[in-house]
């Protein structure tokens, strides 16, 4: 025997130590190298609802707190405590950015979990455009390798705050937060879009 405990698995187990853990805000997470456990049947669909065993978890409090000790390694996500790691599916990005205000700083985004952030230097702004049907994802950087899809609403309010500016030796169609542009797309896709 190695003396090792040998830990299963559960949504309540996590829920627990999460609860130990984040009663000074985040846990440090991206500290803790404990055991992978193996993975949990817990999915974060792509409009930010959580499931658990196929059902959603209708807690708000309870998805708030497995997010504080949400973990991204690479393309995997995980469920990290001091004592367990556990894998979960992430249809997409784990949070999504349901509003934002403009605030002295730049613009300051709003998840689906609470977290807030104003986006800028280390809280970066993406787009992606769906290779089959040319739609943009946008996305900005939460957190720890975490990031939020931009709802659209959010992201039709960005378009209308949007300027041309020079980026990397081009004309983009982007935003400002702060002193920092984030490109968007190209002024000259945007005109051939239109």
């Amino acid at each position: 025997m190695s003396g090792q405990n040998i830990v299963t698995p559960s949504a309540e187990s996590l829920a627990a130590s999460a609860k130990a853990a984040s009663k000074t805000g985040i846990p440090p997470v991206h500290l803790w190298n404990p055991p992978f456990c193996g993975d949990l049947d817990m999915q974060i669909r792509r409009d930010g609802t959580w499931f658990y065993n196929g059902t959603p978890i209708g807690r708000p409090a309870l998805v708030r707190l497995f997010s504080s000790i949400l973990r991204r390694d690479g393309d995997d996500y995980f469920l990290v405590t001091p004592v367990e790691k556990v894998g979960i599916r992430v249809e997409d990005a784990p949070f999504v950015a349901i509003d934002f205000e403009q605030v002295e700083d730049g613009l300051q985004f709003v998840t689906n979990v609470g977290d807030s952030v104003v986006a800028g230097p280390d809280h970066p702004i993406r787009v992606t455009m769906d290779d089959s049907t040319g739609a943009p994802a946008p996305y900005i950087l939460i957190r720890a390798n975490l990031e939020a899809l931009i709802d659209r609403k959010s992201f039709y309010r960005l378009v209308e705050l949007g300027q041309t500016a020079r980026h990397d030796g081009e004309d983009w169609f982007g935003v400002m937060s702060g002193d920092t542009f984030f490109p968007l797309i190209r002024a000259a896709d945007l005109t051939d879009a239109g």
